[in-house]
């Protein structure tokens, strides 16, 4: 069942059927990424593994276009222990995004707004009052987009490829947030 429509745009909650495609936009996404000078993932990281691993545990979402899978990103409450490094604005729950891609021959069109606005509403629905995440210093055109999307800098972390800058987003929880959460027991 798709999540959002926009136009051309849908996005939908990922399948094990879906790796394979994944997998061919990830392998795009690194090709240009390379062409760019920009060496942040590889065959080490993101792999297949942690792709499925990103669909069975039901956090990873894919963008469509015409039914072609053309996007991906992750939402999740895992946070890596190097963010306890980070000095965040808010302390409240937090959601983490992680991997959003973009099939390189579709940059340009807003699938990755699509995508960043849809984690942040499910984000917002089920309680989640901000959005971490982290992006490769070198790859300016990623920190500039967590930029105008209103993200702003934490402070950065190193991973194996070299310097992360952590951004933090500050989410509008729903008013009726409270009638969501289950009842606690009393007595």
């Amino acid at each position: 069942m798709p999540l959002t429509h926009s136009p051309g745009v849908e996005i939908r909650q990922a399948t094990l059927a879906d790796v394979g495609m994944l997998m061919e936009v990830l392998k795009a996404c690194i090709s240009s990424m390379r062409a760019r000078g920009i060496d942040q993932w590889d065959s080490v990281y993101p792999d297949r593994s942690t792709i499925e691993c990103d669909v069975r545990s039901g956090t990873a979402v894919v963008a469509t276009i015409d039914r072609d899978i053309v996007g991906m990103a992750v939402l999740s409450d895992y946070q890596y222990p190097e963010y306890g490094q980070v000095s965040w604005l808010y302390s409240g729950r937090a959601a983490v995004m992680y991997r959003l891609m973009v099939a390189p021959a579709l940059e340009g069109r807003g699938i990755a707004r699509v995508l960043v606005e849809v984690l942040e509403t499910r984000a917002a629905q089920i309680g989640y009052e901000c959005i971490r995440l982290d992006a490769f210093h070198e790859n300016d055109r990623a920190v500039k987009f967590y930029e105008r999307a209103g993200y702003r800098r934490a402070g950065q972390v190193r991973f194996r490829k070299g310097l992360f800058d952590c951004f933090e987003k500050q989410l509008c929880v729903p008013a009726n947030y409270e009638l969501q959460r289950p009842a606690r027991k009393t007595g």
